[in-house]
């Protein structure tokens, strides 16, 4: 709220400032008029959007939401403006931008995607950069890059920075100062150092205290038999147009193997575009494999299209990696959850009874029944998405990314809330995820997947405490917040970050 306050991109009329000032180079900007922030936004004072998805354009190409920039403010003649392109999109760590210039934002992953988002908002080197959350949805090794191009952008041009985060570990690699708010007011002000070291409210102690320590726990193997079992996939993406050009084929992923054993969770990690995704959604059937096997149980589902898919979705449900895009914008939330059940025979007495109990269980309570989509934070967007996800009482849950839009705070009461629904169903899940820590708490075992290839896999204390691929290596170095220390909670001593590791 305060960031779109400073834009100038509040709701209006609805929503809007009753007392303060907002002052840039001693010009309050909540007087300024339309046309005067117009001149302002982008140029001198940028902004990374939290949700790329929604903040870009679906019918416009990347090459041409960057010109737009440009165009805004009448920089750049038209033969300088392709190579600049090209500039800020291998600056961000995009592969291969001559091509990714002419691709649609939903041809992209969604670490791409907000890579894209850092590079627009960086065309025209601001001297203010509010990052909503820039790195929710990175993987660790691309985090590292943006936060170091961030910071050399800062030190060339003196830029000051507004970054607005969940993640403790990025609050110790790179702010100087930290404001922690909590309902909307500023509980705690101080140096970083300060902050992290000496919380002195209690809300700060708190969110310390939730934040996921780098320490994998060693736990009992599983007996149980295999749930899913997936055997050489591949999957190879053929297109004619977007991000794919005629004939050009990109292999997502090949020959890959994994098991996921009843009431285990598998952890699946890699870099953004390494193919983490693709294989959640051949899991889940959202996209038909090009080769190899998937068994859930006795059935290969690997070759099942239509009706014959009807019965496996009910034992297989996934959660997105952005809930915005994958909730109906027309529908209210208590419809959006219980049209799962309703659609497997189930009463809508029972369907609406069933979605308020696992409202309740996400936190979000029975108030949010009748709302839409869209009058939720991101945060609460993904609870919703997880109680979608639930309601049919699957098997097997294959989770894309669930908490990378959440708090710390939040992201601890969910993960309590999966393992206590796991071992209640002895549910199995599959657990996309880029943050090494998360991982680290909840996952029995982990594979690690580059470039479309598992590269490494086994128990999750062995992989992160004896890695012995390069890659794995290099992912483990790169997690933020390495150095966050030690602070004393409640008069418990609790170790943050990867101090233990």
């Amino acid at each position: 709220m305060i960031a779109n306050a400073v834009m100038g991109l509040l709701p209006k009329p609805h929503v809007r400032p009753v007392a303060g000032a907002v002052r840039f180079r001693g010009r309050d900007l909540l007087k300024e008029t339309e046309a005067a922030l117009q001149a302002i936004r982008g140029k001198d004072i940028g902004m990374i959007f939290q949700e790329p998805m929604t903040a870009l354009n679906p019918v416009m190409t990347i090459e041409r939401q960057i010109v737009e920039v440009f165009d805004a403010h009448a920089v750049l003649d038209k033969s300088e403006r392709k190579s600049k392109v090209l500039e800020l999109l291998s600056d961000v760590g995009l592969p291969d931008p001559e091509l990714l210039r002419r691709s649609y934002p939903f041809r992209l992953s969604g670490g791409q995607r907000q890579r894209v988002m850092i590079a627009m908002a960086l065309a025209l080197r601001p001297e203010v950069l509010i990052a909503d959350e820039p790195t929710t949805a990175l993987d660790v090794t691309t985090q590292a890059q943006i936060l170091s191009l961030i910071c050399r952008l800062q030190s060339e041009r003196d830029m000051g920075i507004m970054f607005v985060t969940h993640d403790f570990g990025i609050v110790s690699d790179i702010a100087d100062r930290v404001a922690v708010m909590q309902l909307g007011k500023l509980v705690e002000v101080g140096r970083a150092a300060d902050v992290l070291r000496n919380p002195q409210h209690d809300y700060t102690r708190r969110l310390l205290s939730a934040v996921p320590a780098f320490v994998p726990k060693a736990r009992p193997a599983a007996h149980r038999g295999r749930l899913l079992s997936i055997a050489r996939l591949d999957m190879t993406y053929r297109g004619k147009h977007g991000l794919f050009t005629k004939g050009r084929t990109v292999e997502a992923a090949k020959e890959v193997s994994l098991d996921v054993r009843k009431g285990e969770t598998l952890g699946l990690v890699g870099e953004s575009g390494s193919g983490k995704s693709t294989i959640g959604r051949c899991i889940v059937r959202l996209l038909e494999p090009s080769g190899g096997s998937i068994r859930l149980g006795d059935i290969d589902i690997s070759r099942m299209r239509g009706k014959q898919l009807h019965p496996i979705r009910k034992r297989v449900q996934m959660i997105f990696q952005d809930p915005y895009a994958s909730l109906n914008p027309r529908r209210k939330v208590g419809r959006i959850i219980s049209e799962g059940p309703m659609a497997h025979g189930v009463s809508e007495a029972e369907a609406t009874a069933r979605t308020i109990e696992l409202l309740e269980l996400v936190g979000l309570g029975r108030a949010a029944l009748h709302r839409y989509a869209h009058e939720f934070s991101g945060g609460q967007r993904q609870r919703i998405g997880i109680a979608r996800a639930l309601a049919l009482d699957p098997e097997l849950l294959v989770a894309d990314e669930p908490l990378s839009a959440l708090d710390v705070s939040v992201q601890a009461q969910i993960l309590e809330l999966l393992a206590s629904i796991k071992e209640r169903l002895h549910l199995a899940m599959l657990f996309i995820t880029h943050d090494l820590r998360v991982a680290a708490q909840i996952c029995d075992r982990i594979a690690v997947m580059q470039r479309g290839r598992i590269v490494e896999h086994g128990d999750t204390a062995d992989v992160f405490t004896n890695p012995t691929h390069p890659y794995t290596r290099e992912l483990i170095g790169a997690v933020s917040g390495l150095a966050l220390p030690s602070t004393v909670v409640a008069g418990q001593e609790s170790t943050l970050a990867a101090d233990a590791l």
